[in-house]
């Protein structure tokens, strides 16, 4: 059985992996902040069913992280990651291991909220009025191949029928760290969706310098009003946690997509590839305001660690 851990603060991440590894050595992040757990060898350890253990994972990402989350329960990740979607923060959604009722919790789902489907897939679906993941599952394999492809198809129709050959992998996911940045409404206006990621790149690196790390690449994780996501990484000219470097790959990503009509819902950014800050070459330069720049980081932050984070921060975040 696995556990989907959703959690209200996707900065809690890599807390919440130490926590699920006291009961699985079998967890896997997603970030900005999901987290799957594969509990099928810890179940004989606690005496609990998969239920019974995401209410200890809960108790204890709450005491020792200090995290909120919503947690999903299946058989396998597709429909646990749809469930933690689902259930609201403080619950546990259990989905059964029985076909009838894994088929009755997908049918009326958006066929956005499978994973991976994204915005142009769902609006070709859409277009031939499969606009859920029942009615998706009703149509044969070939059609939706002449539809969305042959790859991409059967992507689709294994996902709607919620055959799922997903594993969860162990991997470094504290080797990553995030900040989201979620709206009041639907915003579409530009200089406040600059603000939005000025304003996580400003806790990134401020995380980054903290913890003495840099990092390699940035992900910039959008999510839309109709649920979809769209993500884009780009590598860093060298690793850093500079935070006007980080502030101008955001821009540059964000300037990329062209959302001048996108309703943007939220926003997430991803430190990954993280090194130790002493591991880290950097560039001599001759720019002397890149010195200053650099200089006036290091006494904003030694005043925010005294004062409290915002204590200091951008004239443009000030309003």
């Amino acid at each position: 059985m696995i556990i989907c851990v959703r959690l209200r603060d996707g900065a809690a991440l890599p807390d919440l992996l130490g926590v699920a590894e006291d009961i699985s050595p079998v967890a896997q992040a997603l970030p900005p902040d999901t987290a799957l757990i594969d509990v099928a060898g810890a179940r004989r350890y606690f005496g609990q069913d998969a239920a019974g253990i995401a209410s200890v994972l809960r108790v204890r990402a709450l005491a020792h992280a200090g995290a909120d989350c919503a947690i999903g329960v299946a058989a396998t990740p597709l429909p646990a990651r749809m469930a933690a979607r689902q259930a609201a923060y403080g619950t546990t959604l259990v989905v059964a291991d029985d076909p009838r009722e894994l088929a009755a919790f997908l049918a009326p789902k958006p066929v956005t909220a499978l994973p991976g489907v994204g915005a142009a897939t769902a609006r070709t679906l859409r277009t031939y009025g499969l606009d859920t993941v029942g009615k998706a599952a009703g149509v044969p394999l070939a059609t939706l191949q002449r539809l969305l492809g042959v790859r991409v198809g059967r992507e689709v129709h294994e996902k709607a029928l919620g055959i799922d050959r997903t594993r969860v992998v162990p991997d470094e996911g504290a080797r990553t760290l995030a900040a989201e940045r979620a709206f009041g409404h639907d915003e579409v206006d530009r200089d406040a969706q600059r603000r939005a990621l000025l304003s996580a790149a400003g806790e990134l690196g401020g995380r980054l310098r903290d913890s003495h790390q840099v990092c390699r690449s940035l992900t910039l994780v959008v999510r839309y009003a109709d649920g979809s996501t769209t993500q884009r990484t780009r590598t860093l000219p060298e690793a850093t946690a500079h935070s006007p470097a980080l502030t101008a790959t955001a821009y540059r990503m964000h300037d990329a997509l062209g959302l001048q009509r996108a309703r943007v819902r939220a926003f997430s950014l991803r430190a990954d590839g993280l090194a130790p800050e002493a591991r880290a070459t950097r560039q001599l330069t001759l720019d002397p305001a890149d010195e200053r720049a650099r200089r006036l980081e290091e006494t904003a932050d030694r005043a925010r660690a005294r004062f409290g984070p915002s204590a200091i921060r951008p004239g443009t975040l000030a309003a």
